[in-house]
C-alpha cells in the first residue's frame, strides 16, 4: 500500500509553517502572545476523525478494486489492470487542481467539504454499480464512480495536513503540532489497515443477492465511511481558523515559464545569459532564480516515475499472482487482496529499524550516504522485489494447466457408468482404450488444423455397442461424457484452466437409473451450512469456496469431498439404488500448492526500497528546493506517481508477453536501466548547501544516523 503521498502532503504545511514563522520574526506576534501557554485547539479533533473515515474509504475501496473488475465486471486480468493504474494515475494527478483551487480560490475547508462531496456520490455510485437488482450498465457506472473518486481523494489530498496545520499558532504551539501529526499519522495507518483487512473480508464471506460474494456492501461501507467523514468535518466548522487564499505558486511558476518562452520568441536578437531570464522583467529576479532552482532539482525527477511503477503493483499483479496461490493456514484462509497489508505493517516496524540501525551502520561504512546514492539503491532493492516476483511466477506458471493453444486441441473423456468401457477410436489411438467405471482418459496434445473427426465404437456390459464421432477443435478442450445407458457420449466445449477467483471449479456428471429426472445436489459445509443447492447437469461448472464438502444426492444419498483452491474437479457418480451411489472425484487441474506467504520476500523488499526511496526522496526535494518552491516540489513529486501508473497503463495496453513472469522480468529491467541513468544524472548533479535560516526552524536540518530529522520526522508523522 503506497503512503508516499500523505507524506509528501506535509510538504503543504512545511511552508505555512516558514510563514508562520516569517509572520512571527517580523514583529506581528509579541513576545507576551508567543511566551502565553494557549489551549490545544479541539477542532483538530475533526480533522483528524475525517482523516480516518476518508483513508478507511479509499484503502478499503482500493484493495479489492481490482478482483472486483475481473469478477463482477468481466474485464481480462490486463483490462483490470490498466483501468487499475489508470484510476490511480488520476488520483496523483488530480491534486494539482485541488491545490490551485484550494490556494487560489476557494480555500481548504470549503475544497475540502466541496470535492468530498463529490468523492463520496462516486463511493455511492460504485456501490450502485455493484448491485445486482439495480440492473445498472455496471461498467459504464463503475467508471464513472472511479472517476469521481479519483477527482475527490486527488482533490482533497494536498489540503487536509495543511488545513489542520493552519489550527495552530506557531511557534507557540510546535508541541501541540508534533502531536497533532502524530494523531493523524496513527489515524491514516489505522484507517488503511483496518479496511485492508477487512473489505476482502466483506466482499468474499458475506453472500447478498443471490450471488456467492457482495461486492455491493464491500463498497458500501467506505462509502458510508466517507459520508460519516464529511458530516464530522463539517460539524467542527465553528472551531476552525479558516485563513483566506493567497495565491497558488504552481500557477505562478507556469506562467513565469509560459512567459519566459514568449518573450525568447518575440525578443529576436537580444541574447540572455539563461532562457529564464527574459521573464525577469514580468515576475521579477527572485521568482525567476527560485525557479532556475528548482528546474535542476526536477531534471533529476524524470527518471523517478519507474519506481512507483513497480510499487503499485502491489495491487494489481501482485494481487492477481496471489489468486494462484495457496492461502490455507489451517484455521483461516488469507484472501489474495488481503496481502496488501503487509506493506503498511513493514513501513511500522522498518522506519525505526531505518533511522536508529540501518542507516548509522551504513555511515560508518561510508556506503550510501547521500540521498541521490540512496535513491538508486531504493530502486535497485524495487528491481530485486521483481526479480523474485518473477521467480515466483515462474514457479507458479509450472502449476498453471495445458491449455490448447493454435494447432492443438484435447480432449477428455469421461465414464460415469456402471461398467468398465472399451473405447475403439483407431485414428485417436492404435490400442483400444480401456475406461474403467468412474474413471477418464486425457489427452492434452492433439495436432488440430481447425477441426478433426474421430470415429469411435464404445462398447461395455451394461450397454449396447455405440458409435459416434469425438471431433476435436484447434484452440479448444473438448470433454465427453458416457453417463447414459441409451445414448452415445455427450459432449461439450471444456475448461480446465483456473478460476480467475482462486476458488476451485467442480462439475458433477450423475448416470441415473431415471434419466428423465433432475436429482437435486446440496454442498454443505462442515458447519452445516448449505453453500450451494441445484439440479446439476454435466454442462454446470460450480464455482465454490474450497473446503471440505459434504455432498448430498436426490436428499437420500451423500459422500464427502475436498475441494482445494485453485483446483478444477469433475465429480462422477452412478446411481446403483435408491440411495447407494458409487462416486469419484477426478482431479483435473492441479490445485494452488505455492503458498502465499512466499510472497512475504518481495514485500519485505520493496517495503525497504520504499523506505529508501519515497522518504529519501522527500528529504532531498525538501532539503535543494528553494523555500517558496516547495509545494510545487510536493505536486511535482506526486506526478511522479501518475507517471509511473501511465507506464504501466502503456505496458499492459501494448502486452509484451504472454507470460506473467517475463513482464515482471520486463519491469525489473526497466528499474535497473532507469536507475543506471539516474545514477549518472546524479553524479553531476551538485548539492545545495543552505545556511539555517528563520525560514528552516520548523525543520532543523540537522543529520543523525544519517538522515535528515526534517525529513523523516516530516515523513513519519504524515506518512
Amino acid at each position: 500500500m503506497n503512503k508516499q503521498e500523505e507524506a509528501a502532503e506535509s510538504e503543504k504545511f512545511a511552508n505555512n509553517f516558514t510563514n508562520e514563522m516569517d509572520h512571527t520574526q517580523n514583529g506581528n506576534i509579541d513576545t507576551e502572545q508567543q511566551l502565553e501557554k494557549l489551549p490545544y485547539p479541539k477542532s483538530v479533533f475533526f480533522i483528524v476523525s475525517n482523516e480516518f473515515c476518508e483513508r478507511f474509504s479509499y484503502y478499503g475501496m482500493r484493495t479489492i478494486l481490482s478482483i472486483y473488475l475481473v469478477d463482477i465486471l468481466l474485464f481480462s486480468q490486463s483490462d483490470a489492470t490498466v483501468i487499475y493504474h489508470t484510476f490511480t494515475m488520476l488520483v496523483y494527478f488530480f491534486p494539482i487542481f485541488g491545490a490551485i483551487l484550494s490556494d487560489s480560490l476557494l480555500g481548504k475547508f470549503r475544497t475540502i467539504l466541496y470535492v468530498s462531496c463529490i468523492y463520496a456520490s462516486g463511493n455511492i455510485i460504485l456501490a450502485l454499480a455493484a448491485t445486482p437488482p439495480l440492473n445498472f450498465p455496471a461498467r459504464e457506472i463503475s467508471v464513472l464512480g472511479l472517476l469521481l473518486i479519483a477527482l475527490g481523494t486527488g482533490g482533497i489530498k494536498p489540503c487536509v495536513s495543511a488545513f489542520g496545520g493552519d489550527q495552530f499558532v506557531l511557534p507557540q504551539q510546535e508541541k501541540q503540532l508534533a502531536m497533532f501529526f502524530s494523531l493523524f499519522y496513527f489515524s491514516i495507518n489505522a484507517g488503511s489497515l483496518i479496511s485492508t483487512f477487512i473489505t476482502p473480508i466483506l466482499r468474499q464471506d458475506v453472500k447478498c443477492f443471490d450471488q456467492d460474494s457482495c461486492y455491493s456492501l464491500a463498497f458500501a461501507v467506505p462509502g458510508v465511511l466517507m459520508i460519516v467523514s464529511i458530516i464530522i468535518f463539517a460539524l467542527g466548522k465553528p472551531m476552525y481558523r479558516i485563513k483566506t487564499p493567497e495565491g497558488n505558486m504552481l500557477v505562478r511558476v507556469s506562467k513565469c515559464i509560459s512567459g519566459a518562452i514568449s518573450n525568447k520568441i518575440k525578443s529576436k536578437g537580444v541574447k540572455k545569459e539563461h532562457w529564464l531570464d527574459y521573464a525577469e522583467e514580468e515576475h521579477g529576479a527572485k521568482l525567476v532564480r527560485d525557479v532556475k532552482a528548482l528546474l535542476k532539482v526536477l531534471v533529476l525527477y524524470i527518471p523517478l516515475p519507474v519506481f512507483w511503477a513497480l510499487f503499485d503493483q502491489q495491487g494489481s499483479g501482485w494481487t492477481f499472482m496471489a489468486r494462484r496461490m495457496n492461502g490455507s493456514l489451517g484455521f483461516m484462509t488469507i484472501l489474495p487482496d488481503q496481502m496488501q497489508v503487509v506493506n503498511p505493517l513493514l513501513i511500522l516496524a522498518f522506519i525505526p529499524l531505518f533511522q536508529y540501525a540501518i542507516y548509522p551502520l551504513l555511515n560508518k561504512c561510508r556506503f550510501l550516504t547521500t540521498p541521490l546514492q540512496r535513491l538508486v539503491a531504493g530502486g535497485g532493492l524495487a528491481s530485486l522485489s521483481f526479480v523474485v516476483s518473477a521467480v515466483i511466477c515462474i514457479a507458479l506458471e509450472g502449476t498453471y494447466p495445458t491449455l490448447p493453444t493454435s494447432g492443438n486441441g484435447q480432449i477428455r473423456i469421461y465414464n460415469s457408468l456402471p461398467c468398465d468401457l472399451q473405447v475403439n477410436a483407431p485414428q485417436l489411438s492404435k490400442e483400444p482404450l480401456k475406461i474403467n467405471s468412474l474413471a477418464s482418459y486425457e489427452n492434452i496434445d492433439i495436432p488440430v488444423n481447425n477441426i478433426v473427426n474421430f470415429e469411435y465404437e464404445a462398447n461395455g456390459d451394461c450397454i449396447v455397442s455405440f458409435k459416434g464421432n469425438f471431433m476435436v477443435f484447434e484452440k479448444k478442450s473438448m470433454a465427453y461424457f458416457f453417463n447414459s445407458t441409451k445414448t452415445a457420449a455427450f459432449a461439450i466445449e471444456d475448461n480446465v484452466d483456473k478460476n480467475v477467483r482462486g476458488n476451485p471449479n467442480i462439475r458433477i456428471i450423475i448416470n441415473r437409473l431415471h434419466e428423465d429426472k433432475m436429482y437435486p445436489i446440496k454442498f454443505i459445509n462442515p458447519g452445516g451450512d448449505v453453500k450451494l443447492e441445484t439440479n446439476t447437469s454435466f454442462e454446470d461448472i460450480l464455482d465454490l469456496p474450497p473446503d471440505d464438502y459434504k455432498i448430498e444426492i436426490n436428499k437420500k444419498f451423500s459422500f464427502e469431498a475436498s475441494f482445494l483452491l485453485g483446483g478444477v474437479y469433475t465429480v462422477l457418480a452412478t446411481e446403483k439404488t435408491d440411495t447407494k451411489y458409487e462416486t469419484k472425484v477426478i482431479e483435473v487441474t492441479e490445485p494452488n500448492s505455492i503458498h502465499i506467504l512466499l510472497l512475504i520476500p518481495q514485500y519485505i523488499i520493496i517495503t525497504m526500497g520504499e523506505i529508501m526511496f519515497s522518504i529519501t526522496g522527500l528529504e532531498f526535494a525538501y532539503s535543494q528546493a528553494p523555500s517558496s518552491m516547495k509545494s510545487v516540489l510536493q505536486a511535482c513529486w506526486l506526478l511522479t506517481t501518475a507517471f509511473g501508473n501511465l507506464i504501466v497503463v502503456i505496458v499492459e495496453s501494448i502486452e509484451p508477453f504472454h507470460d506473467q513472469s517475463n513482464t515482471f522480468f520486463l519491469y525489473a529491467g526497466l528499474m535497473l536501466l532507469d536507475m543506471a541513468v539516474f545514477s549518472l544524472m546524479a553524479v553531476r548533479y551538485k548539492y545545495v548547501e543552505k545556511e539555517e535560516t528563520s525560514e528552516d526552524l520548523n525543520m532543523p536540518p540537522v543529520k543523525q544516523n544519517g538522515i535528515d530529522n526534517a525529513a523523516f520526522n516530516k515523513t513519519f508523522d504524515e506518512m
